[in-house]
């Protein structure tokens, strides 16, 4: 009998050498896999982010049309109230009128509206409307004169001041 040759321990078989190469491919491609499913998760979690985002937007500024279409109906009101007649102040109906006007104001606090200030500021093209020019002892280009007011939702002006600015003098 011959005795079996001792196997070369510097040699490796074919067999687990291709075994290797597969298990490193293997492990490449669930490391790729590892990469790409934390990249989902990070896009997904941006995502989320992103539409919560817009979603507080869209609630901040949802009601901002029908606001704006309130507007001329407010404006009334504070007309109304400018102009009551002497012996009516003291009348429950003007009174009623005047807690209308003030239930309005309220409302459009709570809701993010603001008035602009105008009279005695520089006329800014983003927040006001010019209707006219008047010689005035003012600085030129200073509002001299409010003739409808501006508002502003969350600081966005929903309608921008109509006013008279000061002229050449």
């Amino acid at each position: 009998m011959s005795t079996p040759k001792p196997k070369n321990p510097k040699k490796s078989h074919p067999q687990k050498k291709d075994q290797k190469q597969e298990l490193l491919e293997y492990k490449k491609q669930a490391e790729e896999n590892l990469a790409g499913w934390q990249r989902a998760k990070a896009d997904f979690v941006n995502y989320k982010r992103d539409q919560e985002k817009y979603l507080e937007e869209f609630r901040k500024y949802a009601s901002e049309d029908v606001i704006v279409k309130l507007l001329p109906t407010i404006d009334n009101f504070e007309l109304a109230t400018k102009h009551l007649p002497k012996d009516l102040e003291n009348s429950d109906w003007a009174k009623g009128i005047v807690c209308i006007k003030n239930q309005f104001d309220n409302f459009l606090k709570e809701v993010g509206i603001e008035e602009i200030k105008a009279v005695g500021e520089k006329f800014d093209p983003n927040l006001f409307e010019s209707v006219g020019e008047e010689k005035s002892d003012k600085e030129e280009g200073t509002i001299i004169s409010e003739i409808q007011k501006g508002y502003r939702m969350f600081g966005k002006v929903v309608r921008a001041g109509k006013v008279k600015v000061a002229g050449k003098k």
